[in-house]
């Protein structure tokens, strides 16, 4: 990269939020974690040059777009900036990362404000995920799966990698449960009170639905109000904060494949490990370098499968890796009764979507948030021990957008 690119501060909000039920929109979520950013970089809010807003479908949740000009009410001193927005359906967030990133590659600023948003909390979930629909082939797709369209195209992808390498209910309801017992270590997760068995979520019943075959609701990760913001800088700018902590970004990828998702190669998902592969050779590493990951599991099936598009385990594995243990957060795994692997990376350790929320624009930039109080030794009691190195795979649609980012401690 032209110019190396730091984060130096992060922000979020609650994601067991209910914005309507406080009285409160998603100004007021855009404005709360840029403050939280901004006053966790201990930066003169003058010092920022431009701001990104990474968003979803405010206009179709709220009837709000335009949400750059937002950030002003943030601080005064930020009236006057360029701002824009970034839509990548559930890649927003990681557009929105890399979209500042970039402008400060180039020269153009050395302190940007990201900030990720979505209040979605508006309607009811059958609107809501009519509006989830927009981020896949709409008319054809709805046409085809009908209502609740999402879990049904990824109900498919399970089904396809069922048919490939054997798949189990079971198998699916490992991730959930250990997503939601790593929420249980995240203060600001929406799942963190919930407890889930695996008796719970791999059975059908009254409190856990099918949705999809094979997926359940336990499946799914939930509908979310929240954001997440960062202040990136450039190395001029992090060298006058010496004693601040920062990490930097060592490489990333961005890939895009067809809209629909009977266009795609189901499961091998080749645009996204593409995306992988750009990162791992703009940062000089290889998937055994990683020490932990956030990834994007806006389904169980969806983490399994970006295990293997992210290279940690060969195709048709992931499963495999998951049942080794190797996933999980050492007290989590004596939960499951699995003894210690050679290898751990755990994945989500936050509590990813499933655990942590997804709130769908902050997503993106919520998991660099996570990969910052990692790599800053701040996660507390989901703290990997020792990672140097955290790769984040931010997802749009049915893996059509694919943003993969790797950071570390700054050189």
């Amino acid at each position: 990269m032209a110019e190396p690119v730091y984060v130096i501060g992060v922000g979020r909000t609650d994601f067991k939020r209910n914005l309507r039920k406080e009285g409160k929109s998603i100004r007021d979520v855009i404005v709360e974690a840029g403050r939280a950013a901004l006053g966790d970089a201990k930066i003169d809010p003058a010092d920022v040059q431009s701001g990104v807003v990474g968003n979803f479908a405010a206009g179709l949740f709220t009837r709000q777009l335009h949400l750059g000009a937002m950030l002003c009410d943030i601080d005064p001193k930020l009236r006057g900036i360029p701002t824009l927005h970034t839509e990548a359906a559930c890649a927003s967030g990681g557009v929105a990362v890399l979209t500042a990133a970039q402008q400060i590659m180039g020269g153009l600023h050395d302190v940007v404000l990201v900030v990720g948003a979505e209040q979605q909390k508006t309607m009811s979930p059958a609107e809501g995920s009519d509006v989830l629909g927009a981020a896949g082939d709409y008319a054809a797709e709805t046409a085809q799966y009908g209502q609740f369209m999402f879990p049904k195209l990824f109900a498919s992808i399970a089904q396809t990698y069922a048919q490939q390498y054997g798949l189990t209910e079971r198998q699916l309801a490992m991730v959930a449960v250990k997503n939601y017992a790593h929420a249980k270590l995240n203060p600001l997760a929406q799942m963190r009170d919930r407890a889930l068995s695996i008796e719970q979520a791999a059975n059908e019943s009254e409190a856990n639905p099918l949705i999809a075959p094979p997926l359940k609701v336990t499946d799914c990760s939930q509908i979310t109000d929240g954001a997440a913001a960062l202040v990136l800088c450039s190395k001029r700018f992090a060298q006058k904060l010496a004693s601040r902590s920062a990490i930097e970004l060592l490489g990333y990828g961005h890939t895009t494949d067809y809209l629909p998702l009977d266009r795609k190669d189901v499961p091998t998902f080749s645009v996204a490990r593409k995306s992988a592969e750009q990162a791992y050779v703009m940062a000089g590493l290889t998937p055994r370098d990683i020490d932990a990951a956030d990834v994007h599991d806006c389904f169980s099936i969806s983490e399994i499968v970006a295990s293997e598009v992210l290279g940690f385990a060969e195709s048709g594995r992931g499963v495999q890796l998951l049942e080794s243990g190797a996933t999980m957060l050492p007290g989590v795994r004596t939960q499951f009764g699995i003894s210690p692997p050679a290898r751990s990376t755990p994945i989500n350790p936050g509590g990813g979507l499933i655990g942590d929320g997804h709130p769908v624009g902050a997503t993106g930039v919520r998991q660099v948030v996570e990969a910052y109080m990692q790599l800053a030794r701040r996660a507390g009691a989901r703290q990997v021990e020792g990672a140097r190195r955290y790769l984040t795979f931010n997802m749009g649609g049915s893996v059509t957008t694919n943003v993969t980012m790797i950071w570390g401690h700054a050189r």
